[in-house]
C-alpha cells in the first residue's frame, strides 16, 4: 500500500509540473499573437515542429533505455548513467557541429536562408534539451520528484520571463532609452527573440543540472552502449513515426506553396488556433500521468478484474473528453481571446482538432492491449498506417483547401489508428469495452453540439446561457446513466 501511495504522489508531482509547464507556455500564445502577424507566427510554428522531431532523433530512445537497464541491476549504475550521458552528449555536440558547418544549405532547404540564426539557435537548444533529458531521467530514477519539478518549472519561468523581456520590455526601452539596450537589442529581429529566450533558458537549466551530470563516477562501457542502442533503436523508430504524425503538417506546409508569405500566413493562423485545442492535450497528458503507472502496477491482478478496470477507464476517459470538447466549443467565444482577432479566421479548425486529439487519447487507452503482452511493435504498425493516411491528405488537399485540410488529416490519422487498434486488439487480446454506451455518449455530445450551433444568436450572454444549459444537460445525462451519486452538503 505504501508503494502505491508513493507512486500516486510521485505521479502527481511529475504530472502537475508538466501540465503547469504546458499551461504556462500556453499563456505565451496571447503575447505572440498580439505582437506578431500570422506570417511571423507561422515561422515559429514551423520551426517548433522541426524541434519536436529533432529532439526525438537526438535522444534516440536512450532515456527509456537508461530506465530499462538501471532497473534491472545487470550493470553498475555509474556505467549505465555515464555511458548514456556520454553517448547523448557526443551525438548532440556532433549534431551542433554539423549544423554549424552546413547552416547555409540547411537553412536554405528549410526556407530560412535570410534568417539562418533562427535555425542554428533552435538546433543548439534542442541539442541541450536532448542532453539534459538524461539528468532529468536520473532524477526520476533516484525518486527525486521535487527537484525534477522545481527545475522544470524554473525552465518555464525563465522562458516566460525572457520572452516578456525581449518582446515587451525591450521595445518599450528602445523607444524611451535606446542607448541603454542598443548593444544587444535589434528591434528588427522580431520572432528571433523567441528563440533567444529558448536557448538562454535551456543553457541555464543545463548549468543547474551540473550536480546531477557529475553525480556518478565516470565509467564508460562501449559494449553496454551497443546493447543499449540495440534496445533503443526500435523506440527511436516508433518515436519518430509518432512525432511525425503530430508535426508533419507543420513541417511540410511551406513546401506546398510557391508564395512563402502565403504559406507562413496560413501556417500562423493554423498554429495559433491549434493552441486552443491544447486544452484537450493537457487533459490527455494529465490522464496519462495518472493512469499508466497505476494500470501497470496491477500486473499481477486477476485478468477479468483488470479488463473491467481498463474498460471503465476508457468509458470515463471518453465521457470527460467529450465534456472538454463541449466545454471548449460552447465557450469558444471566451477561449478565442487567448489569440488575437487577426487569427480568428482559423477558429473553424478548433472542433476538428479537438476531435482529433480525443481520438488520439482513445488510441493511448487502447495501447494497453499490446503493452500488456509485450508486443509494442504494433505501435509502429498503427503509427505508420496513420502517417500514410495523414501525409496523403496533406499533400493532395492542402494546396486546394489550405490549413483546414491539415486539421482533417489529423482527425483521419488518429481515427484510423483508433479503429485499427480496436479491431486488432479485439482479436489478439480482447477487452470488453462498453462500445455501445461510449458511442451513445458521442451521439449525445454531437446532438448537443448541433443544437448549440443552430441556436447561436448575435447576443453573447444569451449564447453563454444556452450553452450552459446544454452542457448541464450532458452532465445530467451522464450522472443518471452511470448512476453516479452526487452528495450535496447542507
Amino acid at each position: 500500500m505504501a508503494g502505491i501511495k508513493s507512486l500516486v504522489k510521485d505521479t502527481a508531482i511529475y504530472g502537475v509540473s508538466s501540465i503547469i509547464g504546458r499551461f504556462l507556455n500556453w499563456c505565451l500564445v496571447p503575447l505572440y499573437t498580439a505582437v506578431f502577424v500570422p506570417e511571423e507566427y507561422g515561422v515559429v510554428t514551423n520551426i517548433y515542429a522541426y524541434v519536436a522531431f529533432v529532439l526525438v532523433f537526438l535522444t534516440y530512445g536512450m532515456e527509456t533505455g537508461f530506465f530499462r537497464f538501471a532497473r534491472r541491476n545487470e550493470h553498475d549504475l555509474s556505467s549505465i548513467y555515464t555511458t548514456t550521458l556520454t553517448s547523448i552528449g557526443f551525438s548532440s555536440i556532433l549534431f551542433v557541429a554539423l549544423l554549424w558547418m552546413f547552416i547555409e544549405p540547411v537553412s536554405a532547404a528549410m526556407k530560412y536562408s535570410s534568417t539562418p540564426s533562427y535555425v542554428l539557435m533552435m538546433g543548439v537548444t534542442v541539442a541541450i534539451d536532448a542532453f539534459t533529458a538524461i539528468p532529468f531521467a536520473y532524477l526520476r530514477f533516484k525518486q527525486r520528484p521535487i527537484r525534477f519539478a522545481f527545475l522544470k518549472l524554473v525552465n518555464i519561468g525563465l522562458n516566460i520571463g525572457l520572452n516578456l523581456f525581449f518582446i515587451l520590455l525591450c521595445p518599450w526601452l528602445w523607444k524611451v532609452a535606446p542607448d541603454a539596450i542598443s548593444w544587444f537589442y535589434d528591434p528588427t529581429y522580431g520572432v528571433g527573440y523567441i528563440f533567444v529566450a529558448n536557448i538562454m533558458s535551456s543553457a541555464i537549466i543545463m548549468l543547474l543540472l551540473l550536480p546531477e551530470i557529475i553525480a556518478e563516477r565516470f565509467a564508460f562501457d562501449g559494449k553496454l552502449l551497443r546493447t543499449m542502442l540495440t534496445f533503443s533503436f526500435p523506440l527511436l523508430i516508433a518515436g519518430l513515426a509518432g512525432i511525425m504524425n503530430q508535426n508533419i503538417d507543420k513541417i511540410i506546409y511551406p513546401y506546398l506553396f510557391e508564395d512563402q508569405t502565403i504559406a507562413n500566413y496560413q501556417l500562423g493562423i493554423y498554429g495559433a488556433n491549434y493552441k486552443i485545442a491544447m486544452v484537450m492535450i493537457m487533459f490527455i497528458q494529465a490522464f496519462r500521468f495518472a493512469y499508466e503507472p497505476l494500470m501497470f502496477s496491477k500486473k499481477n491482478e486477476d485478468k477479468a478484474k483488470k479488463n473491467k478496470e481498463y474498460a471503465d477507464a476508457m468509458k470515463y476517459f471518453v465521457i470527460f473528453g467529450l465534456l472538454i470538447f463541449l466545454g471548449v466549443m460552447f465557450y469558444l467565444d471566451v477561449f478565442k481571446y487567448i489569440i488575437s482577432p487577426k487569427y480568428y479566421e482559423g477558429l473553424v479548425v478548433v472542433p476538428i482538432l479537438l476531435a482529433a486529439e480525443l481520438c488520439y487519447g482513445i488510441v493511448f487507452n487502447l495501447s494497453l492491449w499490446y503493452k500488456n503482452i509485450d508486443k509494442t511493435y504494433w505501435a509502429v504498425v498503427f503509427t505508420m498506417i496513420g502517417f500514410v493516411v495523414m501525409i496523403s491528405i496533406i499533400i493532395t488537399c492542402v494546396p486546394v483547401y489550405g490549413y483546414i485540410a491539415c486539421a482533417w488529416a489529423a482527425l483521419a490519422c488518429n481515427a484510423v489508428m483508433m479503429v485499427c487498434s480496436y479491431f486488432i486488439g479485439n482479436k489478439v487480446n480482447p477487452i470488453k469495452y462498453e462500445v455501445r454506451r461510449i458511442f451513445s455518449y458521442v451521439v449525445v455530445a454531437a446532438v448537443l453540439f448541433a443544437i448549440s450551433h443552430f441556436a447561436t444568436t448575435q447576443y453573447f450572454w444569451l449564447n453563454i446561457a444556452i450553452n450552459t444549459i446544454l452542457i448541464a444537460l450532458y452532465i445530467v445525462i451522464v450522472v443518471k446513466r452511470e448512476k453516479i451519486k452526487v452528495r450535496l452538503k447542507r
